[in-house]
């Protein structure tokens, strides 16, 4: 039996031979990378793993996790050599500094110091934490641990989520809880044609009470009646396009414009906005610090410091009440503005941490969430097994799992890990329909509905970008 498995996850380090100074493109990096897991697999795995019984997940995982554990250590004390190397190197290159003569500082006509304004003084920014160093090739450790999964599963004749349910709890019961899906309604993000940067998704958060056939229904008209609204005369000129997360996108100048809109859609198809259905933001603030002003440019042209952008979500937040979280709305650096914005928003809205978050397998050295921020949306990254995904999943209250590119098991571990919510993007686009449609199939199978229909696409959105007319299909 021969099962596969797709991993989400760019590269994911340099693979032997390669020095980290080398510059090479993306593609090449992420060549040599997949190159160095597949030597991992042939030389190292499938010998230990050959005869392994693949129900026995746990132990699998752990041969997994010690193996890249040693290869991770062995891969940081060679990053600290280099390091080392590098500085001695630069040392002896280095002349001895010269001293200068220092001199006052030049006086105005009032006899201040120039360059001073009073007693104002700007907190200087905190720089960018280092980037954490990724183990070459271990994007192997998740794609053989999802394999022997998606293994175990077919050879004991049960759904990979109900395999994964008695991985997580053996005395598990046979009816379990979906997870909520959240759909990225529209984005409005640097990659929009308008002035507007800081509204990357905008996301609908519907309560778990609704089905997920009515959650995706909702979601489909929502866009439609947008699109209508956007043909009318107040936003006719605003450029419409389709995001990368496969939503609505919409040129805007300002975080009010797209707000209004969706806020009149929903009232158009008297969508229950701000009772059993909320909105989350991603900010996606680490993309917009403009690090020679030490600002964020929430807008094009428009540079708010850390303490600015508070007042800015603490007006939105109480102009439109049904934002109930903020997804990473400061860099993970800015701890003072995490907290500080979690105590001004009291428990009106939560702070999530998406790319601020430093969820890693057990072999790497977590960080703490940043300070104010209460729940972390988790991926399951290329190096993560699945015993390490289902234990950071039990760490933390109400999670959310997002599914990045890969097949649609991402939604079978989410049901059997037992998230409380489901981020799988926008309604566009094949593989994110695939994973839309294996949701709705799961939910039909525990309410013992067999046949009702797949969601082949989503409805049309006709732009200059060219979408294509779409249909839905549902009984």
């Amino acid at each position: 039996m021969v099962c596969g498995a797709v991993m989400d996850g760019s590269f994911d380090g340099l693979p032997d031979g390669v020095e980290s100074g080398e510059m090479l493109s993306n593609g090449d990096l992420q060549h040599l990378s997949i190159t160095t897991a597949l030597k991992w697999i042939r030389e190292n795995f499938s010998p230990v793993l050959r005869g392994f019984n693949p129900t026995d997940q746990t132990n699998v995982d752990k041969i997994l996790s010690d193996f890249a554990m040693a290869r991770y250590l062995e891969h940081k004390d060679s990053l600290i050599r280099e390091k080392e190397e590098e500085l001695r190197n630069e040392a002896m290159s280095e002349a001895p500094p010269q001293a200068t003569p220092t001199s006052a500082p030049a006086k105005d006509k009032k006899g201040n110091d120039k360059g001073k304004k009073g007693n104002i003084t700007e907190n200087p920014l905190p720089p960018a934490e280092p980037p954490v160093p990724r183990l070459p090739g271990a994007t192997a450790v998740g794609a053989v641990s999802l394999a022997v999964a998606k293994t175990a599963a077919e050879l004991l004749g049960t759904p990979l989520y109900r395999h994964i349910t008695a991985v997580r709890d053996p005395q598990a019961q046979k009816e379990m809880q979906l997870p909520v899906p959240i759909i990225t309604i529209m984005s409005c993000g640097k990659n929009s044609a308008g002035k507007l940067n800081l509204l990357e998704e905008i996301i609908l958060m519907p309560s778990s009470s609704l089905r997920v056939r009515e959650v995706i229904g909702m979601g489909l008209d929502l866009q439609c009646e947008m699109r209508r609204i956007l043909n009318g005369s107040t936003y006719k000129a605003l450029p419409v396009g389709v995001s990368d997360e496969g939503a609505l996108q919409v040129g805007f100048d300002r975080p009010e414009q797209a707000l209004d809109l969706l806020a009149e859609a929903c009232a158009n198809l008297a969508l229950p906005l701000g009772s059993d259905l909320h909105l989350a933001v991603n900010c996606a603030a680490h993309s917009l610090m403009d690090y020679s002003r030490g600002k964020y440019e929430v807008m094009s042209g428009c540079h708010k410091s850390p303490d600015e952008l508070v007042d800015i979500y603490e007006g939105l937040i109480n102009k439109y009440p049904a934002i109930r979280s903020l997804i990473d709305p400061f860099r993970k650096e800015d701890v003072g503005q995490w907290e500080r914005l979690a105590s001004v928003i009291g428990q009106s809205c939560c702070l999530l941490a998406d790319a601020a978050s430093n969820l890693c397998p057990r072999w790497r050295e977590a960080k703490p969430l940043p300070p104010g921020a209460t729940k972390a949306i988790i991926r399951h990254h290329s190096d993560m097994t699945i015993s390490d995904l289902i234990q950071s999943i039990a760490e933390h209250k109400e999670t959310i799992l997002a599914a990045g590119s890969g097949d649609a098991s991402v939604v079978d571990l989410a049901v059997g890990s037992g998230v409380s919510f489901l981020k799988l993007g926008g309604l566009r686009g094949a593989e994110r329909m695939d994973k839309y449609n294996r949701l709705m199939a799961i939910e039909e199978e525990q309410e013992g509905i067999a046949g009702a229909g797949e969601i082949n696409q989503p409805v049309s959105f006709e732009s200059e970008s060219g979408w294509n007319s779409l249909t839905v299909s549902a009984k």
